[in-house]
């Protein structure tokens, strides 16, 4: 039907014959010459029609946008001063000799040229047609080419591909799983799985050695611009490789597909210890291109009159820490009422700042509501420790450790992005040394990342001490986004069961949820680890988007919809008969 695709005609096709096919982008009829923008995958290509060729002509003159059309014709240079270099096909035109309509397309719901006031709710519910806009088709282009160089790269260092199931068992991954009625096992249920963490452990055991997939993962979570219900995961496991080969092996990986499709060489990966990111960046996923750091002053605050500040200065579990923004003096007050707010999304009740006016004039050259409350010495003390400067402005957090890593932390990065202070570069690193465990709302011990990650210590060791007790985790982090997470896993039954004893799960609830895996550890299982990078977050980055939702063919929407099929939809009284469910009827609301 077509003998070159549009984007593919350069000045090489002078003077040949061609058929191309594709969307008609844009249609313009120049006094009795009509020109069209005829659209593939591939780019664009313009069609000349003049009133020579009648038929075609005339057939030219119905045509409107997005309508799919053939044409043949004959390429030429176009005319002097009328090249298009930001085209790559803007040194030649097509003159057409024939025209087929192939199919006759409605008034679109947006222009595809002028796409950025189209609300994402449209976009998604016009998917076919959101995805012909050029910058979509290369964004899937762009994910395809890197999915197909990390096969290459895997295949290459001896992994292989191995399919795991999607219909299996409900696991404690920390978010909550798709269930999956059975019909032929009456009141039981499938689960989606959150990823194939169990299967890929067990394919160590069976002996594969190295195994990887590209894996689709299901998470039944609240949603966020870097989240989706059902993803995509780089999954990889290993044996009888250490973290430090893993880390190494993966690095290479990432950098080759960074220098193959972006030309960009991120250099060596730092090793940051977790306890370090988080009292340096209030954050484990650290963005690098930003200097602001955190700075406990808890040491100079513990005596002053201030209880916002002396009170957590004496809790074990709090922390207070200043913030130094150079060449932020001029943030106004509706600014940093605006950051107030924005804290307390993360739980902080307040927040103290002070402005450096001119440090060279003393306690008069700073301006702040909280100075009355600390003494002079206290002040320069903690300009001091600062290195404040003038033009600087200082902000403070106060509270439980949590609450202040997490609001400062997210102070920093909105500062610096709102200041114009995040660097023009890739920061990638590892975080490692991460905490075996974490305390919930509840005091309750559970697993930072799952319980399946091999502590760094004994089992007598973790039995004495838990809470203190580290893992063999690492996570590979490009600015201030996790890309991918992994550990070396528990391939000793007893540790295993030491792990869920820490946990609260018994040996009987143990048994009946993974005494499968259980088994497999005690029937020789060796030492292995692995790792999974979120594929979609890797092209958002990677390619510049605000969302995995424009890396990705068929997004959900933030509450887990999808409005091109309007799914979740109904099921019939039947189906659900068959399953053996009844819905419960849903209050109605009251009449006002």
């Amino acid at each position: 039907m077509r003998s070159n695709y549009c984007g593919e005609l350069n000045e090489t096709f002078v003077g040949q014959q061609v058929e191309i096919c594709g969307w008609v982008h844009r249609r313009r009829d120049h006094g009795g010459v009509i020109f069209l923008d005829l659209r593939d995958r591939e780019g664009l290509a313009q069609v000349v029609f003049d009133p020579d060729t009648v038929e075609a002509f005339a057939l030219a003159e119905t045509v409107r946008n997005e309508f799919v059309v053939k044409v043949k014709g004959l390429v030429r240079p176009r005319p002097d001063g009328t090249s298009n270099s930001d085209l790559g096909t803007g040194a030649i035109e097509v003159l057409g000799k024939e025209l087929v309509v192939l199919n006759a397309a409605a008034t679109p719901p947006f222009q595809l040229d002028e796409h950025a006031a189209v609300g994402e709710d449209i976009r998604l519910r016009y998917r076919y047609v959101d995805l012909r806009r050029p910058e979509m088709t290369e964004r899937l282009r762009f994910r395809s080419k890197v999915t197909n160089t990390v096969r290459n790269f895997l295949d290459d260092n001896g992994f292989i591909d191995v399919e795991t199931p999607l219909l299996t068992k409900a696991t404690p991954e920390g978010a909550r799983d798709y269930l999956v009625p059975s019909r032929t096992h009456p009141n039981r249920f499938f689960a989606l799985p959150q990823s194939p963490q169990l299967f890929k452990q067990i394919l160590m055991a069976a002996g594969m050695d190295r195994y990887y997939q590209i894996a689709k993962c299901f998470r039944d979570e609240d949603l966020r611009a870097d989240r989706q219900p059902e993803f995509t995961q780089i999954d990889v496991e290993t044996s009888f490789m250490d973290e430090e080969q893993i880390m190494s092996t993966m690095e290479s990986m990432i950098k080759g597909i960074f220098k193959k499709h972006l030309d960009v060489d991120l250099g060596e990966f730092p090793r940051m210890p977790f306890a370090e990111a988080m009292n340096r960046y209030g954050s484990d996923k650290p963005d690098l291109r930003i200097d602001l750091e955190l700075v406990d002053i808890a040491d100079l605050m513990k005596d002053v009159d201030f209880k916002v500040f002396s009170g957590p200065a004496n809790d074990s579990e709090s922390r207070v820490v200043a913030l130094r923004v150079p060449n932020g003096v001029d943030i106004s007050r509706k600014i940093i009422d605006e950051y107030t707010k924005y804290v307390s999304i993360f739980g902080a009740k307040g927040l103290a700042w002070v402005k450096v006016n001119d440090l060279a004039a003393g306690i008069e050259g700073l301006q702040s509501p909280i100075l009355k409350f600390m003494p002079e010495e206290v002040i320069q003390s903690l300009l001091e420790k600062l290195g404040a400067q003038t033009g600087d402005i200082l902000f403070f957090g106060a509270d439980k450790a949590k609450i202040v890593n997490e609001a400062l932390g997210a102070l920093r990065i909105k500062v610096a992005e709102d200041l114009g202070q995040v660097k023009d570069m890739w920061a990638p690193l590892w975080v490692v040394d991460f905490p075996m465990f974490e305390t919930n709302s509840e005091g309750n011990l559970t697993s930072l990342h799952h319980p399946f990650t091999a502590p760094a210590c004994s089992v007598e060791a973790l039995k004495d001490s838990p809470a203190t007790a580290l893992s063999r985790a690492y996570d590979m982090v490009l600015n201030g986004t996790e890309l991918g997470g992994g550990s070396i896993r528990i391939n000793q039954p007893e540790m295993q069961q030491s792990v869920f004893a820490v946990l609260g799960i018994g040996e009987e609830e143990a048994q009946e949820k993974f005494g499968f895996l259980l088994d497999a550890l005690s029937y020789g299982c060796p030492p292995h680890g692995g790792i999974a990078f979120g594929l979609d977050r890797l092209i958002m980055l990677m390619t510049g988007a605000t969302s995995i939702r424009d890396v990705i063919a068929f997004p959900k929407t933030q509450s887990a919809a999808c409005p091109l099929t309007e799914a979740p939809g109904e099921v019939s009284t039947k189906q659900l008969r068959e399953l053996n469910i009844r819905l419960r009827e849903q209050p109605k609301p009251e009449a006002e």
